[in-house]
């Protein structure tokens, strides 16, 4: 198959379908001059690959070398469907790109008429100077300046022009990552760059790096020894965790199998667990539809794990082992709160992402038989062997127990330590108690997913349903 760029370009849906199907491709990855698969099909009009793409969990505000976005390159090309389908996925309508230019710039001097009135009434801001000091209207034709004007203020935009602004030293850009990272599976452990240590754990060391000029996170595992055995099974079993292809999965990029050293490199989430998120000191607010939309992310990304064929063992799911995302892109860097790189989270105005995290994936060989976050694990799982038990189910209780978090704020069982709730849970019948004040949805909710019978608990395919009603209603 000819490379994956030239599929895209050619519109060929089938080649590209096929391509998204292998976990190991990067959907996301960036050519020479960092144009995505999204920034290619927006380019071209292969409206439905653009919509594949989309599904499939592609950065819709991810810029090439030029820090054009495809919304950019959709509204100069004509490609209204496409325009008009980025911005209902939440494009940032008011991205600037190297030269300081909007979408609405570029539909303006390509006089792409409609496209320019749809992005006024999305809520492009027509009074933006680029570099040159040309705001669209500048761009536009008199006939369609006028009438876009005349738009803007029906919906009580100021018309006074908004100096340009270098934000470029923020670092708020969301780059189409190096194809490289997709490529690599093993690398040589003298090319990472060891910033600072973000945690000491049972399991290793991690590390805050650098990887290729890419921010990663190193987990280097703890062993007391690396035996030949133990490097072959660690790199039998590493591929399968390089899941590149779906929004709310966060594959491990690549690993370094130099023994006594066996590293995993994974991509640098700034906000860190949904454990921190939830209960440190991150200064993000989880109000109700945030808290909806990270149960809707956690189950199609264990949805999608459940279908593969086997499944991923040794894998425990708690709020530790989900990473929360967010577009940079999306900052709203205007915002009087936003004075530096490291400016509060609360400065963030568009949605998170929740998303599983390979990385906790529990190796074989490593640490066999020790559970060290027993409040989330099913009392199935605490108390027979790994083999005796269905997983699918022990998962669904899991996932319970994290909902019942994001529905509290509180740490499951918090006054205990984790070998008494082990044992309470799994010998005394200790269990949680439904919340009072939660609506009767989510309470009849986290009760079947916490039935005491595996078999009569739900399948992830069938609460998502349930999930995105309750999310709407809302």
């Amino acid at each position: 198959m000819d490379d994956i760029f030239s599929q895209v370009r050619e519109g060929n849906a089938f080649h590209v379908r096929v391509w998204l199907d292998n976990t190991e491709n990067d959907l996301n990855q960036g050519d020479d001059h960092r144009f995505s698969l999204l920034h290619w099909a927006a380019l071209e009009g292969r409206t439905n690959i653009v919509d594949m793409l989309i599904q499939r969990g592609a950065r819709i505000n991810a810029t090439n070398m030029g820090d054009d976005t495809a919304l950019h390159l959709a509204a100069s090309h004509g490609h209204r469907d496409i325009v008009l389908m980025l911005l209902h996925n939440k494009a940032n309508i008011n991205a600037i790109n190297e030269h300081g230019n909007t979408p609405l710039h570029y539909a303006c001097f390509w006089q792409q008429d409609h496209i320019a009135e749809d992005l006024v009434n999305s809520g492009a801001i027509v009074a933006i100077a680029n570099k040159y000091n040309e705001s669209p209207m500048d761009k536009a034709k008199p006939y369609l300046s006028k009438m876009l004007k005349e738009r803007a203020a029906a919906l009580g935009q100021d018309l006074n022009k908004i100096p340009y602004k270098d934000r470029s030293w923020l670092g708020y850009k969301t780059r189409s990552r190096d194809a490289t990272l997709s490529r690599h599976a093993g690398i040589d452990i003298q090319q990472l760059n060891l910033i600072s240590r973000i945690a000491s754990t049972h399991s290793g060391d991690v590390w805050r790096a650098t990887w290729q000029g890419n921010d990663i996170v190193a987990k280097i595992l703890s062993l007391r020894e690396c035996t030949i055995r133990t490097s072959r099974d660690f790199q039998e079993e590493f591929p399968r965790l390089r899941i590149f292809n779906h929004p709310n999965i966060l594959p491990v990029l690549a690993c370094a199998n130099q023994p006594p050293n066996l590293v995993i490199l994974s991509q640098f989430m700034p906000f860190g667990s949904l454990f921190n998120v939830l209960h440190g000191e991150t200064g993000i607010v989880v109000d109700q539809n945030q808290a909806l939309r990270f149960a809707l992310d956690i189950a199609r990304g264990m949805e999608f794990l459940h279908s593969l064929e086997p499944m991923i063992p040794n894998f425990h799911l708690t709020s530790k082992h989900v990473m929360i995302d967010e577009d940079l892109a999306k900052i709203n860097i205007d915002d009087p709160k936003y004075t530096a790189k490291d400016a509060p989270i609360n400065a963030i105005d568009e949605d998170l992402t929740a998303r599983i995290n390979m990385a906790d994936y529990q190796f074989t060989f490593h640490e066999k038989g020790k559970l060290y976050s027993p409040a989330w694990l099913a009392p199935e799982a605490l108390s027979r062997n790994p083999a005796d038990i269905n997983q699918r189910a022990a998962d669904m209780w899991s996932y319970a127990i994290l909902l019942w978090e994001l529905e509290t704020r509180e740490v499951p069982f918090a006054e205990l330590s984790p070998m008494e709730i082990g044992m309470k849970v799994a010998l005394e019948g200790l269990r949680l108690t439904v919340p009072p004040g939660i609506s009767s949805h989510m309470s009849r909710l986290l009760k079947i997913c916490m039935n005491v019978e595996p078999g009569k608990r739900p399948r992830f395919d069938m609460i998502i349903p349930i999930l995105e009603k309750m999310k709407t209603s809302g």
